[in-house]
């Protein structure tokens, strides 16, 4: 096995890899997750929820 076999098996890996990360991040099973996760940074009780965790840490902290 030659140096360009190893390169063109690496090349053949990394394109899987890729493909089944693109498919992953499109596959219809996934848009709900995605679209809570894209919209979670406007939610209001997502806010409350930060804020008192962030108090609870700072109290933990002292």
């Amino acid at each position: 096995m030659t140096y360009d076999d190893i390169r063109g098996i690496a090349t053949l890996l990394a394109m899987i890899a890729f493909l089944g990360v693109v498919f992953w991040a499109w596959s219809s099973r996934r848009k709900e997750s995605f679209h809570e996760a894209a919209n979670q940074l406007f939610d209001e009780k997502e806010e409350e929820v930060h804020l008192q965790s962030v108090k609870k840490e700072a109290e933990n902290n002292e």
